[in-house]
């Protein structure tokens, strides 16, 4: 029986060594991501969950081939997109280039630096963007050559645009392409510099029709006052009230435009443009679509996101880069921050200067000017669940969503999305006593209150013929207390 007793304490010490070093290795595994990943509370304070995505890779030039000879670095890189083929348009700004990647990302299928103009051979000169249009035409910003540049798939020019002209342009402005997109109706929505006034809108002709989602400015009454009783020596310091120029640009499949911006308050870092221009976004619980929740005032001193790109992803989901801290912020179709992962740095899955970032079949890659690298991201099991339910409440399937909320809990107990997620699927089931409960642990205040509101109406439906019957009986009972009482009276005043 001694024997039989240590062999059971043996036992049990290799099972408790084994438990430590599985634990400990997913731990080392966990802490060789190069940057946190997290999401805010409803206080607003840092919640780190789960990753969302992991680096994957990082694609370089000098590891592709064109034809049997090497494409060589990028340098200074600035734009990146995919098409509907799944090929990747990389703008190689610095070598006055466009390469054209295979879905895969493996090899370049094209190097596009010339085209036949005329009889004459056109170059460009720092192409800053690309797009290609649902029709396959490539459009470039060709910004030093101050024209966007339209090719063919097989590199034949489509047209060139530039020199804009119209009266609401200030006389000799110079037109600087930056970042470009195309709509279903080959209309072109440019950004471009120094200018102001809003996105630049063009025709499928080329001609320049309007500006699109200008910025309002807002002085606030106290700067109004200051403004107005400054000297003018004091009025010619202070800071000039100009719409913020925008940054990054992508549209979604119905014409809505996803335009990124600078914004000093740290509150609205991008913008949902509808067809007249006007911002259609939501901005969810906390009004918030700024990226990392910063207050002016506060112990951070790295003040706000500032948004340098945009990405339409799918079903209402986009993704926004921040090119202050090289983050990854995702929202929802309500504006609900989903994750936040990235960071700058020298290791693999941190960026020097993250200038765009692109949905690669559900991945993310981003695009780093200084190392000219394009940085691969592959979506976990916790992300890819969160991007599944989402989609389906998109659709408007919030119950098929629940098994997927639920498995999101099991990896990040405390995700109050998922537990809003599952809380709105049993209020649209009538089940207003479970939805509170999981409504109070996402902490939803308005939908909670719309749940309680509906079971207590429930509550009053379901026991009406009780308190009616009640009220009967009560009315019964008063009436004939008061009958009996009455001939009581009635016999003593007899008597």
């Amino acid at each position: 029986m001694k024997h039989i007793r240590i062999s059971h304490k043996i036992i049990s010490l290799c099972l408790t060594v084994l438990l430590l070093t599985v634990f400990a290795g997913e731990e080392v595994k966990a802490s060789k991501l190069p940057y946190d990943t997290y999401n805010y509370d409803y206080r607003e304070y840092v919640h780190f969950t789960p990753a969302a995505f992991v680096p994957a890779g990082t694609i370089r030039g000098e590891q592709l081939t064109y034809q049997g000879v090497a494409v060589g670095k990028f340098l200074t890189p600035q734009d990146i997109c995919q098409t509907s083929d799944g090929r990747v348009y990389v703008a190689d700004t610095g070598n006055n280039r466009i390469v054209v990647l295979d879905k895969d990302m493996k090899k370049a299928v094209n190097v596009i630096t010339s085209f036949n103009n005329g009889g004459k051979e056109d170059t460009f000169n720092q192409p800053y963007g690309v797009s290609v249009s649902e029709k396959g035409q490539i459009y470039i910003a060709d910004s030093q050559n101050r024209r966007i540049v339209v090719l063919n798939q097989d590199g034949t020019l489509v047209k060139i645009v530039e020199n804009p002209q119209s009266e609401s342009l200030e006389e000799g402005y110079v037109f600087i392409p930056l970042k470009i997109t195309v709509d279903y109706a080959d209309r072109i929505y440019v950004i471009a510099q120094n200018m102001f006034e809003g996105i630049m809108v063009f025709e499928a002709d080329g001609n320049f029709s309007s500006f699109f989602g200008t910025i309002k400015v807002e002085i606030s009454l106290w700067e109004k006052f200051w403004k107005r009783i400054a000297t003018k020596e004091e009025r010619s310091k202070q800071q000039l009230y100009i719409p913020t120029e925008f940054t990054g640009i992508d549209i979604d499949p119905e014409g809505f435009v996803y335009a990124s911006n600078i914004d000093s308050t740290g509150v609205q870092g991008v913008r949902r443009l509808n067809p007249k221009g006007e911002d259609v976004i939501k901005k969810g619980a906390n009004k918030n679509v700024g990226g990392d929740l910063w207050i002016a005032g506060s112990t951070d001193y790295s003040g706000p996101s500032q948004f340098t790109d945009v990405v339409y992803r799918d079903n209402g989901i986009y993704s926004c880069l921040d090119r202050k801290r090289g983050r990854i912020i995702t929202y929802d179709h309500e504006g609900n921050l989903l994750y936040i992962f990235g960071g700058l740095g020298t290791q693999e899955g941190t960026f020097s200067m993250p200038v765009a970032v692109e949905d690669i079949g559900g991945n993310l890659a981003v695009l780093d000017a200084n190392r000219g690298e394009i940085i691969c991201f592959s979506v976990t099991e916790y992300g890819r669940l969160i991007d599944e339910a989402v989609a389906l409440r998109f659709d408007g399937n919030e119950a098929e969503a629940v098994a997927l909320w639920r498995r999101v809990l099991e990896l990040d107990e405390n995700n109050e999305l998922a537990n809003t997620g599952i809380g709105k699927a049993y209020l649209t089931a009538g089940d207003y006593d479970l939805a509170m409960k999981y409504l109070r642990l996402g902490m939803n205040r308005d939908y909670y209150s719309i749940a309680y509101k509906r079971f207590r109406n429930s509550v009053l439906i379901d026991n009406a013929s009780y308190f009616l019957t009640g009220i009967a009986v009560l009315i019964v009972g008063l009436k004939g207390f008061k009958y009996v009482r009455n001939r009581k009276k009635g016999v003593n005043i007899n008597g």
